[in-house]
Order: structure tokens, then C-alpha cells, then sequence
């Protein structure tokens, strides 16, 4: 029996001890890095950005760990929408489409979308003058959703909006629909290219998408953010990154 009892005790302290070192759970995390100032890479191909910082900041404080993918957005989603990847973080709207097939965390920012068109153009100044118009957006973005949505609009996707406001500069398109954070970052960059015109329109709100599976990690990120949100730890993000 004492042999016994010593057995059972070498195998309790063997097991609180693998607890004790055992590595924070692994998380598969994708983004699209092309929405600056969201989500993008350094001159080292380091991902940099709002939504990394964040995200980084909500796996130290829910004791989880990060493995990074970087693939292109519409990619991210149909690969989250299938439990690829466990989350994904790239400046995404929550729509109710979106809700069918994957689960969101609380929102973390308003973004709303906004027309923007070259510098030199005076016959658009806002949505309702898009009619009949060539108008660009990224792939499987909410602006592309709203672009394909007026009448006798010519749409013309584009792997990231980067190409498409390049296209805008160079004349190739009329207009460019865009989440109003990275159009105002971009326009911030190149004013003498291109502007805004019209008000923010919709109501979009950035989540964090995770795997419609995973209630435990959607849990997990919803406490960390409420805190990082408590703490004003969003609003110093903010500052840093969003000019």
C-alpha cells in the first residue's frame, strides 16, 4: 500500500510539473498584410501594424501563442470560414454574412466606408454620383460588396487595395470604395494623388474572425480585449497607428 501511495504521488507531482511547463496553447492566426495602417510588413518582412500590435496584446494577456499567416484577404476568410486557421485579424467588417459561417469577437473599431477619386476629378463628389462609373475595391471586402451594389457601375477588383488606389492615381479607375481608416492613410500619404469625397458612409465595425468551432477561443479573446479596452490600451493604439 505505501508503494503504492508513493507511486501515485510520483505520478501527481510528475503531472503538476508538466502542467507547470507546459507552452501556452498555439493559435493559427491569418491576415491579409497589404491594409496598412492596419496590417502590413517592414523593410525586414516583419508584420507591423494596428491589428498586429493588437493581436499580439490579446495572446499575452489570454496565455495563448501566435503562429502568423499571411495570404491575401479573400484567401483568409474562405480558409477561416472552413477552420484553416483558428482566427484571423485583417481590418474585417462584421456583417451578417460573415456571421454565418464564422464567429466574431466584440468589435474593436468603427470604420465605415468612403469614396475616394483622383485628385483632378470634379463630376464625383460622393456615392450617389458612382452611376455608370468604373469603380474598384479589394476582392471580398465590404467595398467591393457596396461598389457591385449601384447601377450601371463597372467593377474592378483588385488583389489589395494598394493596386487599386495606384490604378485610381494613374486614372485607370473613376473611383475607389474603401474602408475609411486605410483610404485616410492612404490619401494621408500621397494628397497631391488623390481625395476623398461624400461623408463616411455605413456602419462597419472591424471584429477579430475566429473559426465558428471555437467558442473557447472567442471567449478568450472577447475577456483579453474588454481589458486592453478598459485599460485605454486601444485608445494608445489608435494614436500610434492611426493618424
Amino acid at each position: 500500500m505505501k508503494r503504492l501511495t508513493f507511486i501515485l504521488v510520483l505520478v501527481l507531482v510528475a503531472a503538476l510539473t508538466l502542467s507547470a511547463c507546459a507552452k501556452p496553447a498555439e493559435v493559427k492566426v491569418v491576415t491579409d498584410a497589404t491594409f496598412a495602417p492596419f496590417e502590413s510588413t517592414d523593410d525586414k518582412g516583419n508584420l507591423v501594424g494596428y491589428d498586429i500590435d493588437l493581436m499580439n496584446k490579446i495572446a499575452e494577456k489570454a496565455g495563448i501563442t501566435i503562429k502568423w499567416e499571411n495570404v491575401p484577404f479573400d484567401s483568409a476568410l474562405a480558409g477561416l470560414s472552413s477552420c484553416q486557421y483558428d482566427a484571423a485579424i485583417a481590418a474585417i467588417s462584421i456583417t451578417d454574412d460573415r456571421k454565418a459561417s464564422m464567429l466574431f469577437s466584440d468589435p474593436y473599431l468603427d470604420a465605415g466606408l468612403v469614396v475616394v477619386v483622383n485628385k483632378a476629378t470634379t463630376d464625383i463628389n460622393g456615392l450617389a454620383d458612382l452611376k455608370n462609373k468604373t469603380v474598384a475595391a479589394q476582392l471580398g471586402t465590404t467595398g467591393e460588396i457596396e461598389a457591385q451594389k449601384i447601377e450601371g457601375v463597372t467593377y474592378k477588383p483588385y488583389d489589395s487595395y494598394e493596386l487599386a488606389f495606384l490604378e485610381l492615381a494613374n486614372k485607370g479607375v473613376d473611383a475607389v470604395i474603401a474602408d475609411n481608416p486605410v483610404a485616410m492613410g492612404y490619401i494621408a500619404a500621397n494628397p497631391e494623388k488623390v481625395k476623398a469625397v461624400g461623408g463616411v458612409f455605413n456602419n462597419d465595425q472591424y471584429g477579430i474572425a475566429i473559426c465558428k468551432t471555437n467558442v473557447e477561443l472567442q471567449t478568450k479573446i472577447n475577456k483579453a480585449l474588454k481589458e486592453l479596452t478598459d485599460s485605454g490600451y486601444l485608445n494608445e493604439l489608435a494614436k500610434t497607428w492611426i493618424k
